[in-house]
């Protein structure tokens, strides 16, 4: 049977989501954490919405795991929680409903980049999860360049090009809003993302919004197709994954073979 398990993490010790040989990683915590909790002879394989990279923490992650025999959901809810590092929570278990993917059934990823541009708004609790920049920002000219980026496009421009791999991506929101003293967030939501696109748009938002360049220069860049070095790939501490969205229930198996077809096993990554 399939279960969905939802959970949030710390990103800041974990090598990113993706299981590696020698590396600390959510999946592969998380991955123990289900052998234990069930008493698994081998780990299991847990397919996870979006591929967070390292440093990058997530409030909304969403995961899926195939499991033989009957399963408490509470109970593996608790147990995972009991037996998992302190930076990692499992926030709900249960049944998913038939054709449910986590990776491919989903419809967007929403993700949240956070900055203080003001020492009078800097919080040294949150330094985890927040940038700090030297210099202010301009929040209207930040959205009138975000504008430009919106809809399907090739962004390999911002994008680590992989072989073989799709760059197209289509761009839902991207805005940002001053949520207190020197503080912004910025909030990307796509069908899907390529490794580091998402830190490197809001990169192109920094020279914008500190007047350095012209509000036309990050479509300029994305339509060069090109990696641009004038555009910064920012830290992924200010990065965090905060919901994965789906369609109906009944229209999860659609949607997951419609992803398989348009885009084969392209990362969805921040």
């Amino acid at each position: 049977m399939r279960w969905r398990i939802d959970l949030r993490y710390d990103g800041a010790a974990f090598h990113g989501w993706a299981r590696q040989e020698g590396l600390r990683t959510v999946q592969g915590e998380l991955e123990e954490a289900v052998r234990v909790v069930l008493r698994l002879p081998e780990p299991v394989t847990v397919t996870c919405a979006g591929r967070t990279d390292t440093g990058v923490h997530a409030r909304g992650q969403v995961t899926h795991v195939d499991v033989e025999g009957a399963v408490d959901p509470l109970r593996l809810l608790r147990g995972l929680n009991g037996v998992l590092p302190e930076d990692v929570a499992v926030t709900a278990v249960t049944a998913a409903p038939e054709g449910f993917d986590a990776r491919f059934s989903a419809l967007a990823r929403r993700y949240v980049y956070r900055l203080c541009d003001d020492p009078a708004g800097w919080d040294p609790l949150t330094r985890g999860h927040v940038l700090r920049v030297g210099r202010p920002m301009d929040v209207d000219r930040m959205n009138a360049a975000a504008t430009g980026l919106l809809g399907e496009h090739d962004f390999a421009a911002f994008c680590k090009k992989r072989e073989g791999a799709s760059t197209v991506r289509a761009l839902l929101e991207f805005s940002w809003q001053r949520t207190g003293v020197g503080q912004l967030e910025g909030t990307v939501i796509a069908d899907a993302f390529c490794h580091s696109m998402v830190r490197a748009l809001v990169g192109s938002m920094i020279p914008v919004g500190d007047g350095r360049r012209d509000v036309e220069w990050p479509a300029a860049v994305l339509a060069g197709k090109v990696r641009d070095s004038a555009v910064s790939v920012l830290p992924a501490h200010g990065l965090t994954l905060e919901e994965v969205r789906y369609p109906a229930d009944d229209e999860l198996a659609a949607r997951a073979l419609q992803a398989r077809q348009v885009r084969g096993e392209v990362h969805q990554r921040g």
